[in-house]
Protein backbone atom coordinates (compact mmCIF):
# COMPACT_ATOMS: atom_id res chain seq x y z
CA UNK A 1 0.00 0.00 0.00
CA UNK A 2 1.63 3.31 -0.90
CA UNK A 3 1.87 6.68 1.75
CA UNK A 4 2.72 6.98 4.75
CA UNK A 5 1.25 6.35 8.12
CA UNK A 6 0.27 9.48 10.42
CA UNK A 7 -0.87 7.47 13.21
CA UNK A 8 -3.36 4.80 14.43
CA UNK A 9 -6.32 4.98 16.63
CA UNK A 10 -8.80 2.07 18.18
CA UNK A 11 -11.67 1.32 16.23
CA UNK A 12 -14.07 2.77 18.46
CA UNK A 13 -12.42 6.31 18.68
CA UNK A 14 -14.55 9.16 16.78
CA UNK A 15 -12.55 10.64 14.21
CA UNK A 16 -15.72 12.22 12.28
CA UNK A 17 -15.10 15.40 12.80
CA UNK A 18 -11.29 15.13 12.43
CA UNK A 19 -12.07 13.53 8.88
CA UNK A 20 -14.22 16.53 7.90
CA UNK A 21 -11.58 19.09 8.68
CA UNK A 22 -8.58 17.21 6.67
CA UNK A 23 -11.25 17.45 4.36
CA UNK A 24 -12.37 20.71 4.30
CA UNK A 25 -8.35 21.49 4.24
CA UNK A 26 -8.03 19.66 0.83
CA UNK A 27 -5.47 17.61 2.57
CA UNK A 28 -4.66 14.29 0.77
CA UNK A 29 -5.49 11.43 2.90
CA UNK A 30 -7.03 8.37 3.12
CA UNK A 31 -8.42 6.08 6.45
CA UNK A 32 -8.13 2.29 6.57
CA UNK A 33 -8.96 -0.43 9.14
CA UNK A 34 -5.75 -2.76 9.73
CA UNK A 35 -5.29 -5.06 12.48
CA UNK A 36 -8.19 -3.81 14.63
CA UNK A 37 -7.10 0.11 14.57
CA UNK A 38 -8.19 3.21 12.24
CA UNK A 39 -5.03 4.30 10.00
CA UNK A 40 -4.40 7.31 8.69
CA UNK A 41 -2.38 7.65 5.81
CA UNK A 42 -0.79 10.59 3.51
CA UNK A 43 1.04 10.37 0.17
CA UNK A 44 4.45 11.28 1.33
CA UNK A 45 6.66 11.84 4.17
CA UNK A 46 5.96 15.82 4.00
CA UNK A 47 2.75 15.62 4.88
CA UNK A 48 3.01 13.83 8.48
CA UNK A 49 4.24 16.85 10.66
CA UNK A 50 1.53 18.93 8.86
CA UNK A 51 -1.44 16.54 9.87
CA UNK A 52 0.13 15.51 13.13
CA UNK A 53 -0.70 19.25 13.71
CA UNK A 54 -3.59 19.85 12.92
CA UNK A 55 -4.76 16.69 14.96
CA UNK A 56 -3.29 17.81 18.43
CA UNK A 57 -4.93 21.74 17.35
CA UNK A 58 -8.22 19.82 16.81
CA UNK A 59 -7.84 17.69 19.96
CA UNK A 60 -7.65 20.77 21.66
CA UNK A 61 -10.69 22.36 20.03
CA UNK A 62 -13.29 20.42 17.79
CA UNK A 63 -14.29 23.17 16.23
CA UNK A 64 -11.26 24.89 15.00
CA UNK A 65 -10.20 25.78 11.58
CA UNK A 66 -7.54 27.99 10.12
CA UNK A 67 -8.04 31.16 8.69
CA UNK A 68 -7.32 31.15 4.66
CA UNK A 69 -6.53 34.51 3.08
CA UNK A 70 -9.58 35.84 5.02
CA UNK A 71 -8.62 39.50 3.21
CA UNK A 72 -8.87 38.58 -0.31
CA UNK A 73 -11.60 35.90 0.24
CA UNK A 74 -14.46 37.59 1.21
CA UNK A 75 -17.36 34.90 0.23
CA UNK A 76 -19.14 34.21 3.32
CA UNK A 77 -19.36 30.32 4.78
CA UNK A 78 -22.33 29.87 3.55
CA UNK A 79 -21.44 30.49 -0.34
CA UNK A 80 -18.23 28.49 0.02
CA UNK A 81 -20.38 25.38 1.66
CA UNK A 82 -23.17 26.18 -1.65
CA UNK A 83 -19.99 26.04 -4.01
CA UNK A 84 -18.87 22.63 -2.07
CA UNK A 85 -22.15 21.06 -3.05
CA UNK A 86 -22.68 21.17 -6.75
CA UNK A 87 -24.67 18.11 -7.23
CA UNK A 88 -26.90 18.93 -4.35
CA UNK A 89 -27.53 22.44 -5.52
CA UNK A 90 -28.48 21.19 -9.31
CA UNK A 91 -31.29 18.89 -7.96
CA UNK A 92 -32.81 21.74 -5.87
CA UNK A 93 -32.85 24.02 -8.53
CA UNK A 94 -34.34 21.24 -10.56
CA UNK A 95 -36.93 20.77 -7.94
CA UNK A 96 -37.94 25.04 -8.16
CA UNK A 97 -37.86 24.96 -11.40
CA UNK A 98 -40.34 22.33 -11.74
CA UNK A 99 -42.17 23.59 -8.89
CA UNK A 100 -42.33 27.18 -10.87
CA UNK A 101 -43.37 25.76 -14.15
CA UNK A 102 -46.22 23.32 -12.44
CA UNK A 103 -47.61 25.61 -10.19
CA UNK A 104 -46.48 23.06 -7.12
CA UNK A 105 -48.72 20.56 -8.97
CA UNK A 106 -51.72 22.51 -9.99
CA UNK A 107 -50.81 23.34 -14.04
CA UNK A 108 -52.23 19.70 -15.26
CA UNK A 109 -51.00 20.90 -18.50
CA UNK A 110 -47.50 20.58 -17.27
CA UNK A 111 -47.85 17.50 -15.28
CA UNK A 112 -48.84 15.91 -18.57
CA UNK A 113 -45.64 15.84 -19.82
CA UNK A 114 -43.61 15.33 -16.58
CA UNK A 115 -45.62 12.25 -15.16
CA UNK A 116 -44.26 8.96 -14.97
CA UNK A 117 -47.45 7.26 -17.69
CA UNK A 118 -48.96 10.17 -20.14
CA UNK A 119 -52.43 11.03 -19.81
CA UNK A 120 -55.72 13.04 -21.23
CA UNK A 121 -57.98 14.86 -19.43
CA UNK A 122 -61.16 16.20 -19.36
CA UNK A 123 -62.81 18.04 -16.60
CA UNK A 124 -63.37 15.65 -14.29
CA UNK A 125 -61.23 12.08 -15.06
CA UNK A 126 -57.95 11.54 -16.03
CA UNK A 127 -57.26 8.88 -18.66
CA UNK A 128 -53.43 7.48 -18.03
CA UNK A 129 -51.85 5.92 -21.40
CA UNK A 130 -49.78 2.79 -21.29
CA UNK A 131 -46.41 3.57 -20.19
CA UNK A 132 -44.63 1.31 -23.48
CA UNK A 133 -46.49 4.08 -25.72
CA UNK A 134 -44.61 6.82 -24.13
CA UNK A 135 -41.62 5.32 -24.20
CA UNK A 136 -41.10 3.88 -27.43
CA UNK A 137 -42.27 7.06 -28.62
CA UNK A 138 -38.41 8.32 -27.05
CA UNK A 139 -40.45 10.10 -23.64
CA UNK A 140 -37.40 8.06 -21.58
CA UNK A 141 -37.92 11.08 -19.40
CA UNK A 142 -40.84 9.98 -17.22
CA UNK A 143 -38.87 7.68 -15.59
CA UNK A 144 -36.67 10.01 -13.72
CA UNK A 145 -38.88 13.51 -13.75
CA UNK A 146 -41.77 12.61 -11.16
CA UNK A 147 -39.00 13.04 -8.47
CA UNK A 148 -38.89 16.50 -9.62
CA UNK A 149 -42.60 17.45 -9.30
CA UNK A 150 -44.47 18.61 -5.74
CA UNK A 151 -47.80 19.12 -4.44
CA UNK A 152 -47.74 22.34 -2.39
CA UNK A 153 -45.38 24.49 -0.60
CA UNK A 154 -44.87 22.40 2.37
CA UNK A 155 -44.12 19.12 0.20
CA UNK A 156 -41.20 20.98 -1.68
CA UNK A 157 -39.74 22.90 1.85
CA UNK A 158 -39.82 19.29 3.54
CA UNK A 159 -38.08 17.38 0.51
CA UNK A 160 -35.88 20.23 -0.30
CA UNK A 161 -34.25 20.35 3.21
CA UNK A 162 -34.29 16.64 3.56
CA UNK A 163 -32.52 16.69 0.36
CA UNK A 164 -29.67 19.14 1.02
CA UNK A 165 -28.74 17.50 4.71
CA UNK A 166 -28.47 13.94 3.26
CA UNK A 167 -27.05 14.87 -0.22
CA UNK A 168 -24.37 17.67 0.62
CA UNK A 169 -23.25 14.98 3.50
CA UNK A 170 -22.90 12.24 0.85
CA UNK A 171 -21.41 15.10 -1.34
CA UNK A 172 -18.61 15.95 0.98
CA UNK A 173 -17.51 12.44 1.63
CA UNK A 174 -18.03 10.75 -1.29
CA UNK A 175 -17.93 12.53 -4.11
CA UNK A 176 -20.51 14.66 -6.40
CA UNK A 177 -20.92 11.97 -9.07
CA UNK A 178 -21.84 8.87 -5.99
CA UNK A 179 -24.71 11.18 -4.83
CA UNK A 180 -25.73 12.21 -8.89
CA UNK A 181 -25.65 8.19 -9.15
CA UNK A 182 -27.49 7.45 -5.85
CA UNK A 183 -29.79 10.05 -7.12
CA UNK A 184 -30.78 9.07 -10.83
CA UNK A 185 -30.45 5.16 -9.56
CA UNK A 186 -32.95 5.81 -6.52
CA UNK A 187 -35.37 8.03 -8.70
CA UNK A 188 -35.93 5.35 -11.32
CA UNK A 189 -36.32 2.51 -8.78
CA UNK A 190 -38.41 4.66 -6.41
CA UNK A 191 -40.95 5.64 -9.33
CA UNK A 192 -40.88 2.20 -10.95
CA UNK A 193 -41.94 0.48 -7.10
CA UNK A 194 -44.98 3.59 -6.92
CA UNK A 195 -45.74 2.23 -10.94
CA UNK A 196 -45.75 -1.03 -10.38
CA UNK A 197 -47.59 -1.62 -6.76
CA UNK A 198 -49.37 1.71 -6.63
CA UNK A 199 -50.48 1.73 -10.22
CA UNK A 200 -51.20 4.56 -12.64
CA UNK A 201 -51.93 7.54 -11.13
CA UNK A 202 -50.17 11.10 -10.04
CA UNK A 203 -47.57 10.99 -7.80
CA UNK A 204 -44.01 12.44 -7.16
CA UNK A 205 -41.59 14.13 -4.73
CA UNK A 206 -37.95 13.47 -3.78
CA UNK A 207 -38.86 11.43 -0.78
CA UNK A 208 -38.00 7.88 -2.36
CA UNK A 209 -34.63 9.10 -3.18
CA UNK A 210 -33.91 10.49 0.36
CA UNK A 211 -35.19 7.14 1.86
CA UNK A 212 -32.45 5.75 -0.59
CA UNK A 213 -30.03 8.12 0.74
CA UNK A 214 -30.57 7.67 4.29
CA UNK A 215 -30.27 3.78 3.42
CA UNK A 216 -26.80 4.50 1.92
CA UNK A 217 -25.51 6.66 4.88
CA UNK A 218 -26.74 3.80 7.53
CA UNK A 219 -25.22 1.14 6.02
CA UNK A 220 -21.93 2.93 4.88
CA UNK A 221 -20.90 4.49 8.05
CA UNK A 222 -22.39 1.25 10.33
CA UNK A 223 -19.08 -0.73 7.72
CA UNK A 224 -16.98 2.11 7.32
CA UNK A 225 -17.08 4.60 11.03
CA UNK A 226 -14.64 6.91 9.77
CA UNK A 227 -16.24 7.52 6.59
CA UNK A 228 -17.67 11.12 7.60
CA UNK A 229 -21.50 9.84 6.82
CA UNK A 230 -22.41 10.21 10.56
CA UNK A 231 -26.36 10.89 10.54
CA UNK A 232 -27.17 13.67 13.52
CA UNK A 233 -28.88 12.05 16.33
CA UNK A 234 -32.14 11.11 15.89
CA UNK A 235 -32.58 11.42 12.25
CA UNK A 236 -32.51 7.48 10.89
CA UNK A 237 -35.14 6.68 13.92
CA UNK A 238 -37.68 9.48 13.31
CA UNK A 239 -37.51 9.04 9.31
CA UNK A 240 -38.56 5.22 10.02
CA UNK A 241 -40.61 5.87 12.35
CA UNK A 242 -42.82 8.32 9.72
CA UNK A 243 -42.38 5.59 7.09
CA UNK A 244 -44.41 3.32 9.53
CA UNK A 245 -46.95 5.79 10.04
CA UNK A 246 -47.34 6.19 6.16
CA UNK A 247 -47.65 2.72 5.54
CA UNK A 248 -50.16 2.39 8.20
CA UNK A 249 -52.53 5.13 6.66
CA UNK A 250 -52.90 7.37 9.74
CA UNK A 251 -50.70 10.08 7.59
CA UNK A 252 -53.18 9.93 4.83
CA UNK A 253 -56.30 9.45 7.16
CA UNK A 254 -54.96 13.17 8.82
CA UNK A 255 -55.53 14.56 5.72
CA UNK A 256 -52.06 15.13 4.48
CA UNK A 257 -53.05 13.41 0.92
CA UNK A 258 -51.69 10.43 -0.72
CA UNK A 259 -48.38 9.02 0.33
CA UNK A 260 -45.93 7.07 -2.16
CA UNK A 261 -45.70 4.50 0.21
CA UNK A 262 -44.22 2.30 -2.71
CA UNK A 263 -41.50 4.88 -3.86
CA UNK A 264 -40.33 5.15 -0.20
CA UNK A 265 -39.88 2.07 0.45
CA UNK A 266 -38.30 0.93 -2.81
CA UNK A 267 -35.78 3.79 -2.44
CA UNK A 268 -34.94 2.78 0.94
CA UNK A 269 -34.54 -0.69 0.04
CA UNK A 270 -32.08 0.16 -2.71
CA UNK A 271 -30.14 2.65 -0.81
CA UNK A 272 -29.28 0.06 2.03
CA UNK A 273 -28.27 -2.21 -0.48
CA UNK A 274 -25.86 0.14 -2.05
CA UNK A 275 -24.60 1.29 0.77
CA UNK A 276 -23.68 -2.11 2.00
CA UNK A 277 -22.41 -3.30 -0.59
CA UNK A 278 -20.11 0.55 -1.14
CA UNK A 279 -19.01 -0.16 2.48
CA UNK A 280 -18.11 -4.05 1.83
CA UNK A 281 -16.07 -2.90 -1.18
CA UNK A 282 -14.64 -0.16 0.78
CA UNK A 283 -13.78 -2.40 3.74
CA UNK A 284 -12.39 -4.95 0.90
CA UNK A 285 -10.12 -2.34 -0.79
CA UNK A 286 -8.33 -0.20 2.15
Amino acid sequence: MSGVVVRRWPLDHDLVGFARQLQQLQVPHRFTEEGGAQVLWVPEQAWVAQVEMLYQRYEQDPQWLPQHNTASSPAPRLKQRLLQAPVSLLVLALSLLVALLSGLGERIEVLVWLNFQAFTFDERHLYFLPLQDSLAEGQWWRLWTPALVHFGLLHLAMNGLWYWELGRRIEAARGGWTLLWLTLSSALVANLAQYLIGGPGLFGGLSGVLYALLGYCWWYQRLCPQAGLQLPAGVLVMMLVWLLLCLSGLITALGFGQIANAAHVGGLLLGCLLGLLAGLWARRTN
